[in-house]
């Protein structure tokens, strides 16, 4: 499987970056009351946060923003993520817990300030694109509608989108059954390749501290587009 950066996204944003981890040999279950407890403190600490400072002014989602209008969406309309994830917690709309491995992938996201994505490598066809959306991306997504992707990034195997930072699609969603799975980094354009080379590298490693298996990751750019797994 080749995962490969599209060139348009890097026409349009010239630093655009993409950590991508592959994991395998995994075991997800019910998440460990450590994890469980590390969401549920960073939230409502977040939430004390958010009565003092705007979700626009977070630099991660600010950046986002930026980004989503280039690419041609509307982010008032279509919000990046990390963005729903902390309007969630404004209104102290908890996350609730689901399982071991999207529970840490939302803990990454609300950390770092960037959107994230992971998918069950059984249910991929073919290789992955990372490229911007047209108007017949659409998908059943986990948000339970139809979700057109018009000028919003996408993450497309050989059917068609599954992913993107706005929401992912049922049919790749990581369950308890999952061993294999690609986690895809929506990086923000100004961390520079080593820093986020450290970061994807990072959250490998925790994720297969709780999980187990193995684990291998890159960052895509401008020099790097793709990557073999």
């Amino acid at each position: 499987m080749i995962v490969k950066l599209d060139n348009p996204l890097l026409e349009i944003e010239p630093t655009f970056k993409i950590g991508i981890i592959h994991y395998t040999k995994i075991v997800v279950t019910s998440s460990p009351q450590m994890l469980k407890g590390r969401l549920q403190l960073f939230q409502e600490q977040l939430f004390f946060e958010l009565e003092e400072k705007a979700i626009t002014e977070f630099a991660g989602i600010k950046e986002w923003r930026v980004l989503w209008k280039k690419f041609g969406a509307d982010p008032n309309r279509y919000r990046p993520s990390v963005e729903a994830l902390y309007r969630r917690i404004a209104k102290q709309n908890y996350i609730t817990p689901m399982h071991s491995a999207v529970d840490l992938n939302n803990f990454f996201s609300m950390r770092y300030e960037i959107p994230m994505g992971i998918y069950d490598i059984d249910k991929i066809q073919g290789d992955i694109m990372i490229s911007l959306g047209n108007e017949d991306s659409v998908y059943e997504g986990l948000n339970g509608r139809e979700n057109k992707l018009n000028h919003i990034l996408t993450v497309q195997d050989t059917y068609g989108p599954f992913g993107s930072p706005f929401v992912d699609s049922i049919r790749t969603a990581v369950t308890e059954h999952t061993t294999s799975a690609i986690q895809v980094v929506f990086l923000q354009p100004s961390t520079d390749i080593e820093a986020s080379q450290k970061l994807v590298h990072s959250m490998g490693t925790m994720f297969t501290q709780i999980h187990g298996g193995e684990v291998s990751s890159t960052v895509l750019h401008n020099d790097h587009k793709e990557w073999g797994i």
